[in-house]
């Protein structure tokens, strides 16, 4: 069974998530330079089999797009044209980080972890992704 992959864009660093073969469980992935992100992405593709990419969308409180919008977009273009057999979504992800810090901080993780940025990536790409597959969308 195919999964379904999430990613949390930045412009230096990006994280990933992924659901379980039966898409009911989301869990963070990875956290790697933006820069690598290609190259990942082909290998991961190439070994597991995934159906749907979900894509956070930076949005400001208010609904427009967020200062590296453009990026993302500019990204799930070209998602689209080297995967076209594969289904791109964009999803929102206002306060996803914030939300990954709290839920950092609350599993009682040191302080070091904490500050740890790859670990905030990564789980706000699994709460982006846990969003996705808590509506009816899909």
């Amino acid at each position: 069974m195919a999964r379904i992959l999430a990613i949390d864009y930045g412009t230096k660093r990006t994280g990933l998530a992924v659901t379980d073969p039966l898409k009911l469980i989301a869990q963070p992935l990875e956290t790697l330079a933006t820069a690598e992100l290609l190259e990942f992405l082909k290998n991961y593709l190439a070994e597991e089999e995934v159906e749907c990419i979900v894509l956070g969308m930076p949005l400001h409180p208010d609904g427009n797009p967020a200062q590296i919008a453009h990026l993302v977009v500019g990204f799930e273009r070209k998602l689209r044209k080297l995967y076209p057999d594969l289904q791109v979504v964009t999803w929102d992800e206002r306060y996803t980080s914030e939300d990954a810090k709290k839920a950092i901080l609350a599993s009682g993780a040191r302080q070091k972890k904490r500050r740890d940025k790859g670990l905030v990536d990564r789980v706000a790409a699994a709460l982006i992704l846990h969003d996705y597959l808590e509506s009816e969308i899909w």
